[in-house]
């Protein structure tokens, strides 16, 4: 059977990241990064592809879980006819960012709490998207069973109770009854390095929990809807790496936005928009230190011309993302081809240096200071910008089709040459602020003409389609949220692009994106518009669409890329950061309207 997408709960050590299921299956884990192959690869498949199921023989034990306060540990609380037993599953976080992963480990423990409840795991390694079987052994002894699988440059090593082998799969069980403690561990390490030290579970559990509340308790958040801005700012964290600050935009490749269709991208790579977006949320809840993490990252990524600048990178600043098919992976649900890579890195997404421009200057204001190559590089991509004025684009929504001059895209242009100005006013930096002012009125006066049809935003110049992104032109600066034209977008977005009230990107079945088949509502589309209805005097409605949208968050606070209406369920990669960044600025939003008269 099937497992929905919003079914799964996130484990993350801030490196890679493990999807756990209600059944307490670990059905997807990229080691030892999360860009790195599948070893348990079931959420593109099935069991075959490799997982770690770990729950109650009895199959009529029910479950809830919750994550331990604002952490990252997940405790399922399983209820059997026989006791109560939780599952604790947890991924060690190395508190010392700079040290290179030579393991990587998850820890299920398991704790009795009432009766006897006896578990039974399955176990499944498949390295390398499920292309490689590894040769495994068993290396422990009779009271400290241990087993190690390797395959080429991968190898783990399993410690707990005996498991034995049927049929490709390795499976044992364990008992516990109240008081009663055992802990599975799974430590990931080079195959051509020693076997790691047992881990001491107590401790890094302790240290574990102590780092991501730490860490949450930082957040400045005090309006509306707060447990899910905290869990949401948790998820963003949980998606920025460790060791080299890049943000990622999913934890999740390939699951699909139109089951059963070919809409399936690799998502666990940074997008500057995205990773920019993402740091405007993370500054405006008091996370300075992220900003200069990220502009460091950046700082690397695009180093040299900026004519080779590119809209997303890897992990660490790779550029080589090239795009293919994997066949080793039938895909969820039979969602095909499953792709690996994105050959959207070398398309060109002309809003891409608006939004990094603009996250830069918010940290500016926030009070980040300048390093010496910051500044410089924000130059350079004025530079590019100018020199890349007249070409149109493939857009926010990275569309497979012809280019365009997207209106959102002129827009973030417009942004960019628009902080540029400010930093020169307002901070006394240098730089060609007269030209960069000319920019600046020549695309405003471009998008008044080009941009506007019937009364509203449009598309793209030319078309009289409207397009989500449009709700972002006043998040911006560039026009007021009650701008007459704004207002009949919004009017012109509930009439063509709204099923049970939530939003679409825009109508796939003019042909704009070239693809085939169609998608369901996204998620961020949605947040955006509370934020216009918040900032427009709509707050009763800005107030009743986010509650529905928060309302479709799962069990422990996570959403994905769509929400699929007639079908009742969450689409898409997961937990995307669109959607989470998105939450947190429409509930800014509305502590911001909170504070002005009805």
């Amino acid at each position: 059977m099937v497992t929905r997408i919003e079914d799964y709960a996130l484990l993350s050590n801030c490196r890679t990241a493990a999807l756990v299921s209600r059944e307490g299956s670990i059905d997807w884990l990229c080691l030892p990064r999360l860009d790195s192959g599948s070893t348990f690869g079931a959420l593109l498949g099935d069991e075959s592809h490799g997982r770690w199921e770990l729950r109650p023989t009895d199959e009529d034990a029910t479950c809830t879980r919750r994550y331990d306060d604002d952490t990252f540990v997940l405790v399922t609380r399983w209820e059997s006819a026989d006791g109560v037993a939780e599952v604790h599953d947890f991924m060690p976080i190395d508190p010392h960012p700079a040290v290179a992963i030579q393991r990587t480990d998850v820890v299920r423990r398991v704790v009795g709490v009432e009766g006897t409840v006896t578990l039974r795991q399955r176990l499944s390694l498949r390295f390398d998207y499920a292309r490689a079987m590894p040769w495994v052994r068993q290396t422990g002894t009779d009271e400290h069973p241990q087993l190690v699988a390797m395959a080429g440059p991968n190898a783990v090593i399993v410690r707990g109770p005996r498991l034995h082998a049927t049929n490709h799969e390795h499976t044992g069980e364990l008992t516990v009854s109240a008081g009663q403690t055992q802990d599975v561990s799974l430590t990931w390490f080079p195959s051509y390095r020693p076997v790691p030290d047992r881990l001491d579970v107590d401790h890094a559990l302790a240290v574990t929990r102590h780092w991501w509340q730490k860490w949450a308790d930082r957040i400045e958040q005090s309006g509306p809807h707060r447990d899910h801005v905290v869990r949401s700012l948790l998820i963003l964290r949980a998606l920025t790496n460790h060791e080299t600050g890049g943000i990622a935009a999913a934890a999740t490749m390939a699951l699909p936005e139109d089951i059963g269709g070919s809409r399936n991208w690799d998502y666990r790579y940074v997008w500057l928009r995205d990773a920019a977006l993402t740091l405007e949320a993370l500054l405006d809840h008091g996370f300075l230190k992220l900003a200069e993490r990220w502009r460091e990252w950046l700082l690397r990524a695009v180093a040299g011309d900026p004519a080779d600048l590119q809209i997303m990178y890897g992990l660490a600043g790779e550029r080589d993302l090239s795009e293919w098919e994997l066949d080793s992976l039938p895909g969820y649900e039979n969602s095909a081809p499953v792709r690996v890579g994105n050959d959207a890195a070398s398309q060109y997404q002309a809003d891409v240096v608006g939004e990094v421009l603009v996250t830069l200057s918010a940290a500016r204001s926030a009070g980040l200071k300048e390093s010496e190559f910051s500044w410089p590089l924000e130059r350079q991509l004025l530079r590019f910008a100018s020199e890349q004025i007249e070409r149109p684009d493939h857009g926010l929504w990275e569309i497979r089709g012809d280019p365009h001059m997207f209106t959102h895209s002129r827009a973030m242009i417009w942004a960019a040459f628009d902080r540029g100005v400010r930093a020169v006013e307002e901070h006394g930096l240098d730089g060609p602020v007269e030209r960069w002012r000319g920019l600046r009125d020549r695309l405003k006066k471009e998008i008044d003409e080009h941009g506007v049809a019937d009364g509203h935003f449009v598309q793209y110049y030319g078309s009289t389609e409207v397009d989500a992104s449009l709700l972002l032109l006043a998040e911006v600066g560039f026009c007021d949220a009650d701008d007459p034209r704004m207002l009949k977008t919004v009017e012109r977005i509930e009439q063509t692009l709204m099923y049970d009230g939530l939003v679409y990107r825009y109508r796939t079945d003019t042909g704009v994106d070239g693809l085939p088949g169609g998608e369901s509502p996204f998620l961020a589309c949605s947040f955006w518009l509370v934020e216009q209805y918040a900032a427009t005097g709509r707050r009763d409605e800005a107030d009743a669409l986010m509650a529905r949208l928060c309302g479709l968050t799962n069990d422990v606070g996570m959403l994905s890329e769509e929400y699929d209406p007639r079908a009742g369920r969450q689409v898409g990669n997961t937990p995307q950061a669109f959607s989470h960044l998105a939450l947190v600025r429409a509930a800014d939003s509305l502590a911001r309207s909170e504070m002005r008269p009805r």
